[in-house]
């Protein structure tokens, strides 16, 4: 046990510390702010799979240790987590069963009859998360306008429940056609489970997204639901862990939109927090990018078994619906985040072909890369990076690894034998591969959103991020690249900066005309008294911002765009300013537009925010550095020879220093790759600015 003299048990109690916390697939990271002395640190433990929060205790006792710090004076604690995405990829969820209307018991099983991919003539639709045994349809049907033909029949409802039971059942979801009109059917089919068997959880679709079309609506449902023990229960164990610690402030979760909740409701909206991590990277970026007067970013996000691509435009993060959660889409707002199986811990193996093959398994955290010596054998992307010399020139994660090069070496070796080059040569493969693979998603996305990558500025993070963010920069022949002072916890950082943030949603499905006008300002009116209602239950007591979308279409298409509006627009009837909206965004995404063509809006949806706190990292105001001098030169293979380059300490960087590349730049949670012909050189909050010479 460590002593502590009077007077600085006294400093302790002044302090305040707000800390964030992120798991990832190898690591869980923490970055915390001491508010009063502006104080920042950061650190990275390694996960532990069998024991979901466990090093998150672990993490609290190092802050302490190295930085003093005091549970009883944290004030804030955020806190993202892939309890519930794990849960739905490794299909380690509860049995649930799904009522739905007699006739539609298809609904999950036909969702929108399309391929996973359209262009492979052997791909198959995954297996439902609700066996189609478990799926039961009740005699019960609205009209599309919400009036009732047939109300539900609560005998074949007890009759469900009995057969559910007898599956296994945990828990039951209820969707009805129509329902984002007219919840009344739902609402009595809840209350009757209750009454029958109260032991099983009920959701409705409409509790959870009462949004029109019936698949989205369900599959959405169907995601809350199964998640919902093991999340709940999980959260439940954080907070009592959290208590036991002596950390008394409320604990505060990620959400996928990029906003946080509470933990309470947190347990009922599960579906809520299924990209937290993801979503609280691109956050932390744009936060991050902001302060550094950046406009337009690419974030990179690598961790042990992914890398995360989003765009930051006009310093904000960009959102939709549709996001991917293992093989179900989520249809709930999202920040906008491509994925690729490629990350740190992705094994490196050669097909029946003789073709290297990069991810998407992944060693994970247990075993780890074979450098990690936790017993991995196979050679990963990391693996590679220490043959080709670019890392194991210090310690990583804040020594808790120390790379061995010589087990990188034999598992990389073992595979160069397979397709007859030396082990640098493969592990130059190994990278070329996954550079490349990253190159076609991030292109896809740049199409998508109708960008040129060109006018954007790469910021890498994420322990991988700066290995390899450079080279794909380069590859896309970005001008610019910036590297945040911690990349390695800017998920976590993104918790700490991140606003209370709800999402709510109507279905109006009218054209747009003055005699719509009624139907909207009431719905945006209920809308807002919800966003605030929300706020409230947060306990925000601050003001509230209201950001208002039109989900929009051209009459005869099938599917709708969103935009944002503004609320006088609809309060005082300005739909000239909503079709000027409309148009202009239509024609940025497709570029085309019809000015004379009827609209249709068929959601309205408002995001209701709360601004989190305000801070205010230091500054670094010493003596402007010059040239920066290397610690040493290390020979690193870079351009299919070795090459001595100089490795730089992070830690010694100062703003207005400068060197080139190619470099190696350590620091605690991670190493930044610098390939040749780059200049660098750091701000004032300790960026580093790289730029590619032409």
């Amino acid at each position: 046990m460590v002593s502590m003299s009077a007077s600085a048990a006294s400093e302790l109690v002044q302090q305040d510390w707000k800390i964030g916390v992120d798991i990832g697939g190898t690591f869980i990271d923490f970055c915390a702010l001491e508010t009063r002395s502006g104080r920042v640190a950061s650190l990275k433990v390694l996960t532990t799979p069998d024991d979901p929060g466990a090093e998150l205790m672990t993490g609290l006792t190092l802050l302490g240790e190295r930085e003093g710090l005091d549970p009883a004076t944290v004030t804030r604690f955020v806190h993202g987590t892939t309890v519930g995405i794990n849960t739905v990829i490794q299909r380690r969820g509860v049995t649930l069963a799904l009522l739905t209307n007699a006739g539609f018991e298809d609904v999950i099983e036909l969702a929108r009859l399309r391929m996973p991919d359209v262009y492979s003539l052997f791909c198959s639709r995954p297996e439902q998360l609700i066996a189609r045994d478990m799926v039961f349809g009740i005699p019960a049907r609205l009209r599309a306008d919400g009036s009732e033909v047939e109300p539900p029949d609560l005998h074949a409802v007890a009759t469900a429940v009995a057969r559910a039971k007898a599956g296994g059942a945990a828990g039951i979801v209820v969707s009805f056609l129509h329902s984002w009109r007219n919840d009344a059917h739902e609402a009595a089919v809840k209350e009757e489970i209750a009454r029958i068997a109260p032991e099983l959880f009920v959701f409705t679709s409409c509790e959870v997204w009462p949004v029109i079309r019936e698949y989205e609506r369900t599959t959405t449902a169907i995601l809350n639901g199964y998640v919902h023990p093991r999340v709940s229960g999980y959260l439940a164990a954080l907070e009592e862990k959290l208590l036991s610690r002596g950390v008394t402030a409320p604990a505060l979760l990620t959400k996928s939109n990029g906003g946080v909740m509470n933990a309470d409701e947190g347990k009922r909206s599960c579906v809520q927090m299924l990209l937290s991590g993801t979503a609280s990277g691109v956050i932390g970026a744009a936060w991050l990018a902001r302060r550094a007067g950046e406009k337009h970013i690419l974030t990179l996000d690598i961790g042990g078994t992914s890398a995360d691509f989003a765009l930051i435009i006009d310093g904000e993060p960009q959102f939709g619906t549709g996001e991917l959660i293992g093989e179900f889409p989520l249809h709930i707002p999202s920040v906008s985040v491509s994925s690729i199986g490629i990350g740190g811990g992705s094994i490196a193996s050669v097909d029946a072909q003789g073709v290297v093959r990069v991810g998407p398994e992944s060693a994970g955290s247990t075993p780890g890369p074979a450098c990690y010596g936790r017993g991995g054998m196979e050679a990963t992307v990391t693996d590679a990076m220490a043959v080709c010399g670019w890392l194991g020139h210090s310690q990583m994660a804040y020594g808790q690894l120390q790379i061995d090069v010589g087990l990188a070496r034999a598992a990389v070796t073992r595979l160069a034998e397979k397709i007859g080059r030396t082990a640098e040569e493969a592990a130059q493969a190994i990278l070329d591969i996954a550079i490349s693979e990253m190159f076609v998603e991030v292109e896809k996305l740049a199409s998508r959103a109708g960008v040129d990558l060109r006018e954007f500025t790469l910021m890498p993070f994420g322990g991988g991020g700066p290995m390899l963010g450079a080279f794909l920069a380069r590859e896309f022949k970005m001008a610019r690249v910036i590297g945040p002072p911690r990349p390695g916890v800017v998920s976590a950082l993104g918790g700490l900066v991140a606003d209370l943030r709800g999402d709510f949603i109507r279905t109006v499905f009218t054209h747009l005309s003055d005699a719509a006008a009624p139907q909207l300002r009431a719905a945006l009116e209920s809308l807002a008294a919800e966003g605030r209602g929300w706020l409230a239950r947060q306990g925000h007591a601050g003001a509230a911002t209201l950001n208002v979308s039109a989900d929009m279409r051209y009459v005869g298409q099938s599917f709708e765009i969103e935009v944002p509006i503004q609320a006088a627009w609809i309060a005082e009837n300005r739909f000239g300013a909503i079709e000027e909206a409309f148009h202009a965004m239509h024609a940025r995404l497709y570029d085309f537009h019809d000015p004379d063509g009827a609209i249709e809006i068929v959601n309205l949806r408002l995001s209701s925010i709360g601004a989190g706190p305000a801070l205010d990292l230091p500054v670094d105001t010493g003596e402007a550095g010059k040239t920066a001098q290397p610690e040493r030169e290390i020979p690193v293979f870079t351009g299919g020879a070795f090459e001595w380059i100089g490795l730089y300490r992070r830690d010694r960087l100062r703003p207005g220093s400068s060197f080139a590349g190619p470099a190696v730049v350590a620091q605690e949670d991670t190493t930044f790759a610098i390939p040749s012909g780059t200049h660098v050189e750091v701000d004032r909050h300790l960026n580093l600015h790289l730029t590619f010479a032409e």
